[in-house]
């Protein structure tokens, strides 16, 4: 990597190669993060619209955290999962009564969680199997859906190329089409054990499932005696304006899976399931630290955060301000409008520029813009969920700026 003269110090002291490479990341290091905005070691402020994809709801170092990293620290941090630990009790408890589940496992990632929900699935269709007395253990999944990066959640993932990575695949995820329930129908057999989706793909392009498809699938897991469930590692914890994704609905899935929003910024996940499907015995399940004290205290904290009266309510109308300024946008850029539910949402580009956007944002001057490009054609957007409208008009203001920039340069 080619290294600006006022960038050496910094990355002399720390070489980068030091580091696997993995991705291709600019030549900037963060030193400090605060709501929407985050500045770098030379003092330039960047709103940021990425908040780690979707993972600080509540902004960068919201206070609510800061006090219960502090306070849990000096009290335990890890007494190991083979022990019960009060905040993982009570955070556990707060999300079941807020839910339709009624189990609770703590994760560290939201491929954990999914990894988890897999493995739950088929011990479920191991012990109700077909009529042939067979274990049932494939799942469907969709095409442009994405669960993760461990060999399981690739494979379960319809992510273009990911079925050769790694090759072979761990076996058992047919692929269906998002929103067309007779792809779903067609795929299911005498070894078919559950159905699995993103309300929202959000890697896809910030695709939502139709309130009709989710209801119309969740019908059809019932008659089929399949298991739903449901990743929202991305969607839930509030992103959509409703606390869980899948209550946009009206519908109660089998399994659901919490990532991402549930640590504010720290390794959290949660893998949630009924009484009816909670089927782990000793030794099916565990992790070093899963469950961890310090980790569960934050989870509280941002929790209680959103179920505060008024909040969600906040991320709608916020949700719709978005909205109406990014289709304003289409309409004043000739683009393809947006989409999208609440806080996760996308700008439709009509031409492969995503990229070009998202570095000449990164650039402008005095003030930067982090932006996210899924698609070459798709903008993504995930602010934190208590963003002010002063934030999302300045970021429309700069993108609309960006914009032309973008088209000469591409």
């Amino acid at each position: 990597m080619n290294k600006p003269e006022h960038l050496h110090a910094a990355f002399d002291q720390y070489p980068t190669e030091s580091l696997l490479y993995i991705t291709n990341r600019p030549p900037l290091v963060f030193t400090e993060g605060d709501g929407m905005w985050m500045t770098d070691h030379q003092g330039k402020r960047y709103l940021d619209w990425l908040q780690g994809w979707a993972v600080n709801c509540l902004g960068h170092s919201p206070q609510c955290i800061q006090a219960a990293l502090t306070e849990q620290a000096k009290k335990i941090i890890n007494p190991s999962p083979a022990f019960y630990n009060e905040p993982s009790l009570k955070l556990a408890s707060m999300l079941t009564s807020h839910s339709c589940f009624d189990r609770v496992f703590f994760a560290n990632s939201g491929a954990e969680a999914n990894e988890g929900a897999i493995k739950l699935a088929r011990k479920w269709g191991k012990l109700h199997p077909n009529k042939s007395n067979q274990h049932r253990y494939e799942i469907i999944t969709f095409n442009h859906s994405f669960h993760g990066r461990t060999l399981a959640t690739m494979s379960a993932s319809g992510k273009a190329g990911w079925d050769t990575m790694f090759a072979p695949q761990v076996p058992g995820f047919p692929k269906a089409e998002l929103n067309d329930l007779a792809s779903v129908e067609a795929l299911i057999n005498d070894k078919t054990v559950a159905v699995m989706l993103e309300p929202v793909q959000g890697e896809g392009g910030v695709i939502p499932a139709s309130r009709e498809f989710m209801q119309g699938l969740r019908a059809l897991t019932k008659v089929k005696d399949i298991l739903l469930i449901v990743d929202e590692v991305q969607a839930g914890m509030g992103r959509t304006g409703k606390l869980f994704a899948y209550q946009l609905s009206d519908i109660e899935p089998d399994i659901m899976t919490l990532g991402k929003g549930i640590g504010g910024g720290v390794p959290l996940a949660a893998l949630l399931c009924t009484e009816a499907v909670a089927v782990f015995e000793p030794g099916d399940q565990g992790g070093t630290y899963n469950g961890n004290p310090l980790m569960t205290a934050v989870g509280i904290a941002v929790l209680e955060t959103l179920i505060a009266p008024g909040f969600m309510q906040s991320v709608i109308d916020k949700g719709n301000y978005l909205k109406a300024g990014l289709l304003k946008l289409s309409e004043q850029h000739d683009l393809e409008g947006e989409r999208g539910e609440g806080l996760l949402r996308a700008l439709k580009l009509g031409s492969p520029i995503g990229g070009k956007i998202v570095e000449i944002a990164r650039d402008l001057e005095p003030v930067g813009l982090l932006l996210n490009s899924p698609r070459p054609d798709l903008l993504r957007f995930m602010p934190a969920l208590n963003l002010s409208t002063e934030e999302i008009d300045l970021m429309l203001s700069l993108l609309s700026d960006v914009i032309p920039l973008a088209r000469k340069d591409a």
